[in-house]
């Protein structure tokens, strides 16, 4: 903690400053387009790259995070509130929206408390590639109509997009114009200068010739005055009743905070071979919250794309940010005057663009080659969050991570152990006629033994000693990957001995972790097999059987 606003050297220090000040060129365009995401007045989004910024600088523990503005947790929010009915850009809306950053804050402060950052890992990455992939769509879908001038009708984003193709006569050229100038402007200076803020002069440029022509006079829909000045800082107008209707919002946005902060925390410390702590993140994240509530805008995320730009830049400290907040209170108390002839279609540009970066075709495709099953899964949510909304989309996210978990467990990998001269080991199917010795199999169990892949357990074991080719004296289980046995695990284990016995043969365990034999004399295992039957390697057990089966012949 602190330790990115420890003292620097200049060589440090100025790489820093040069980072954060392409950040603020960067990420000024990108905060005001995610208001018109959130529905919010243009200057909230300024709001996020200030106070938030400088609380993660000092709490956080990641070195390399930004903490601000994001889509993701704007789609959710504006979604959830208009299927509340409220309307956007009200000034209740907006208090709504710092009351959610306010109890997000105080869900991540809970969460710290009670020490639940691991809770980012269940969150799998194949459907955080869906849900960004379904916040891409819908985001990128929502600025067509601002993009083409028309008013905002249809409810819903099919709603939407169906008015909108339906109208293509509405279109007004103008602002059609303005918006196809600005993306060229943007995507040019990608492909021709990557670290030039093609965004960033598209909104100078633009505001510029639309302040001189005149612009909101003839017809296209400009920003408007925005007020100057730092935030007020204070509570919103808020009743237990608005709390409550809230929260569900709030933890949605907790978990998508929790999920992709640490996610990107832990990209750049494995980068640079650095340490991060997500339960020391989940305080600067709380704070940061807690701050966008009270200085009136809207709940803040770690910002994997604001993180990037600052990585790019060369910056390695959170000096960086410092340096950004620095930039836009200048900004705020100076330079807001030229935003208000800012026209809208420059700002539906520019989020149309961030949709669809958000748009995982890469992470898809990657997917759908490893794994079919997994791709499938990514399309679902993604599909969620177009047709049905975020929220809907994120709570499917988390409950498709956790199926996947348990299922995994539930079909654990299976198979024979076998061994060549040079005992050299591998897993072979297991089907009935492979063995490790000749009469002994040696089974082999991926995962923890628990009440719902019990059954699956015995039904293997049970297939390898039906009809074997050539009868079989000892059944093995190599239980080194079963950390954890439960009281349904237990007693399976104890009807297999049982059935074993009546067909003369011996059932014997490898165990290696003193956890695992407290787990066997727990559940009763020690006693019912017997001390001379549980080994701790495979070479004691092999040797074991030898010898028996020796003094036998």
């Amino acid at each position: 903690m602190l330790q990115g606003l420890l003292p620097l050297t200049s060589s440090q220090l100025g790489p820093d400053i040069i980072a954060g000040i392409t950040l603020a060129a960067l990420g000024i365009p990108e905060v005001m387009g995610y208001t018109k995401i959130i529905g919010t007045p243009i200057v909230t989004g300024l709001y996020t790259l200030f106070l938030p910024v400088l609380a993660f600088a000092v709490l956080g523990s990641s070195r390399h995070l930004v903490v601000s503005a994001d889509s993701a947790t704007a789609a959710m929010v504006a979604a959830s509130l208009v299927a509340l009915s409220f309307t956007a850009n009200t000034p209740r809306y907006i208090e709504l929206t710092s009351l959610i950053a306010l109890v997000t804050a105080g869900i991540l402060m809970l969460a710290r408390i009670l020490r639940l950052g691991f809770l980012a890992d269940f969150l799998s990455r194949t459907v955080l590639v869906g849900f960004l992939t379904g916040v891409g769509v819908q985001v990128a879908g929502g600025e067509l109509q601002d993009m083409l001038g028309m008013e905002k009708q249809g409810h819903g984003f099919l709603g939407q997009l169906f008015h909108t193709f339906s109208h293509l006569g509405d279109t007004h050229l103008p602002s059609l114009f303005i918006a196809l100038a600005a993306l060229a402007i943007i995507i040019g200076c990608e492909f021709l200068a990557p670290r030039f803020p093609g965004g960033l002069l598209a909104v100078i440029g633009m505001t510029a010739l639309s302040g001189f022509f005149h612009w909101g006079m003839r017809g296209i829909h400009v920003v408007g005055d925005v007020p100057s000045g730092l935030p007020h800082i204070g509570l919103p107008h808020m009743t237990v009743r608005d709390v409550v209707m809230v929260a569900p919002i709030s933890f949605s946005c907790f978990i998508v905070i929790l999920a992709q902060s640490a996610a990107t925390s832990r990209a750049y410390a494995l980068r640079y071979r650095e340490t991060f702590n997500q339960n020391e993140d989940l305080v600067g994240l709380s704070l940061a919250n807690a701050l966008a509530g009270c200085s009136g805008t809207f709940v803040v995320n770690g910002s994997p794309t604001k993180t990037a730009m600052v990585d790019t830049a060369g910056g390695r400290s959170q000096w960086s940010h410092v340096t950004t907040a620095v930039v836009v209170v200048i900004v705020l108390l100076f330079l807001t005057r030229p935003l208000s002839f800012l026209p809208n279609a420059v700002l539906a540009a520019i989020v149309f663009l961030i949709g669809v970066k958000l748009i995982d075709y890469r992470g898809l495709a990657a997917i759908r080659r490893a794994a079919l099953g997994e791709y499938i899964l990514a399309l679902i949510t993604a599909a969620t969050v177009v047709f049905f909304g975020v929220e809907q989309g994120i709570l499917l996210a988390v409950i498709l991570s956790l199926l996947m978990h348990v299922r995994h467990s539930y079909r654990p990998h299976v198979g024979v152990l076998v061994h060549d001269d040079a005992d050299h080991w591998r897993i072979e199917e297991p089907i009935p006629g492979t063995l490790t010795e000749p009469g002994m199999v040696m089974f082999w169990f991926g995962a923890g033994l628990f009440y719902a892949n019990a059954p699956f357990f015995a039904e293997q074991v049970r297939k390898l000693i039906e009809r074997p080719p050539s009868p079989i004296r000892w059944l093995v289980i190599d239980a080194r990957a079963v950390t954890e046995l439960d009281y349904s695990g237990g007693r399976t284990v104890a009807e297999l001995h049982q059935d074993l016995s009546k067909a003369g043969i011996v059932l014997a365990i490898i165990v290696v972790q003193a956890q695992q034999k407290e787990n066997l004399e727990r559940t009763g295992m020690l006693d019912l097999l017997g001390a001379d039957r549980i080994f701790e390697s495979r070479y004691d057990c092999i040797q074991a059987y030898r010898s028996e089966m020796s003094k036998s012949a």
